[in-house]
């Protein structure tokens, strides 16, 4: 795997010239601000005690305070916090929100601590960051393999640690603390109506259309969800164990149901307490990413399309729910052999954009009901995708491309209302 902040660096330059973006705002995101790096002592639940390696980077403030998730897992890393700080900059830049990006994460299975050591851990982060977050200055919310629980645990954290009440320090939080209705379905609602959009351009007929889903976490059961009760036919899901195909397609309320349940991958179909197994084969993740399908969605981790297997990818259409599934030197390859992507800076951008309305309901005190943020969330998806269709159009862009230099050409007005080289040289 390449070095995936070198990585995400070296597609900003790209992009960025091709945008006509002034070398100095280039240069403003080529490091990120600031990056927090800290041992977390965790009491184990047999008295030991273990150092857990957390990190925490706000990459760019020129548009707010930073915002982005917390993930555990075992390959976090500063490379990979950094580029996700990145693309969380260029995100928010590009659905027009006051924030800039940020990201964290700790090096950890949380599979494998008890319910009081995740908690313990939980808590041993927020402590160790209390003083890099803040909601002025970087607001944390859910991501892979963290949920509404643990950002509790962490908002409660930050409170005791501040003595007062703080509920806009996070974001993703449960209803009851002050979290917001439908952030639960944010990322894979923001996809599908992003997927929505590109059917009706494209003249789609849903029941004709098979889509290949990477992953069964919380964004990928949401979108197979909806574009299921739309018609379309669910023909492959995994999750990191490998995954299942029936080109008959899938029930996905009862693969999520059987799932949570039994911690497994099951092809089953449901009536009410009832499942009983369907006819499909197994596949693994690999195979899943070659199947001949309409649409593919990687919605698992970074760099599952690379340049070592994209030559065995066959969909026309790739949508990103996952952060940087595709790398740049297989994207090229696909971009020659005319497949649309649509970028993960846009496709998964429901779930900032409600984290955002959550950030509104919390310094505002007044909570919003259910019609309320889907409608507003509708609103932002819709008009950044039809800026990001437009330009591509009018400057013969990949829809990449064209996000980010509708993100960038953001970024360029704040940080050139500052001043840059052209402005203080004096020759004006």
């Amino acid at each position: 795997m390449t070095d995936l902040f070198d990585d995400a660096l070296k597609r900003v330059r790209q992009l960025s010239d091709s945008a006509g973006i002034d070398p100095e705002v280039v240069e403003s995101l080529m490091q990120p601000k600031a990056m927090m790096k800290a041992a977390l002592p965790v009491r184990m639940d047999d008295g030991s005690t273990r150092y857990f390696t957390g990190y925490r980077c706000r990459f760019n403030d020129v548009l707010g305070p930073t915002k982005g998730g917390i993930r555990y897992h075992p390959q976090v890393s500063q490379a990979e916090v950094q580029a996700l700080a990145l693309w969380m900059t260029i995100k928010c830049a590009l659905l027009g929100l006051p924030f800039g990006g940020g990201k964290g994460g700790v090096v950890v299975n949380p599979k494998e601590l008890s319910p009081m050591e995740l908690e313990r851990l939980s808590r041993s982060y927020m402590r160790a960051m209390a003083d890099f977050v803040g909601p002025e200055v970087d607001i944390p919310a859910p991501d892979v393999y963290t949920n509404a629980r643990i950002m509790g645990w962490m908002m409660d954290e930050y409170e005791a640690i501040r003595r007062l009440r703080a509920p806009g320090v996070i974001t993703g939080k449960p209803i009851p603390l002050g979290g917001s209705l439908g952030r639960d379905e944010a990322t894979g609602r923001g996809a599908y109506l992003c997927i929505r959009q590109l059917a009706e351009k494209r003249g789609w007929q849903p029941d004709q259309t098979r889509v290949a889903v990477q992953g069964f976490g919380n964004a990928a059961y949401h979108v197979a969800r909806l574009l299921q009760a739309d018609g379309y036919r669910i023909v492959a899901v995994s999750d990191s164990k490998g995954g299942i195909h029936s080109e008959q397609g899938f029930d996905i309320d009862s693969l999520w149901k059987e799932k949570q349940s039994s911690r497994q991958m099951r092809a089953v179909y449901c009536e009410q307490s009832v499942c009983q197994l369907i006819e499909h084969r197994e596949i693994s993740n690999e195979e899943l990413l070659a199947l001949d399908v309409d649409l593919l969605i990687p919605a698992a981790l970074e760099e599952v399309i690379r340049a070592d297997n994209v030559d065995n990818v066959k969909a026309k259409t790739i949508v990103e729910v996952a952060n940087g599934p595709i790398a740049t030197e297989a994207e090229a390859v696909l971009d020659a052999r005319g497949v649309t992507i649509v970028p993960d800076v846009l496709a998964n951008a429901g779930g900032v954009s409600v984290s955002y309305f959550e950030w509104v309901q919390n310094r505002s005190g007044f909570p919003w009901d259910l019609p309320e943020v889907r409608d507003k969330l509708a609103q932002y998806m819709s008009r950044a995708f039809e800026q990001v269709w437009q330009i591509a159009e009018t400057e013969g862009l990949s829809l990449r491309a064209a996000a980010y230099t509708a993100a960038l050409r953001r970024i360029s007005e704040a940080t050139t209302a500052h001043g840059t080289r052209e402005y203080f040289k004096g020759d004006n």
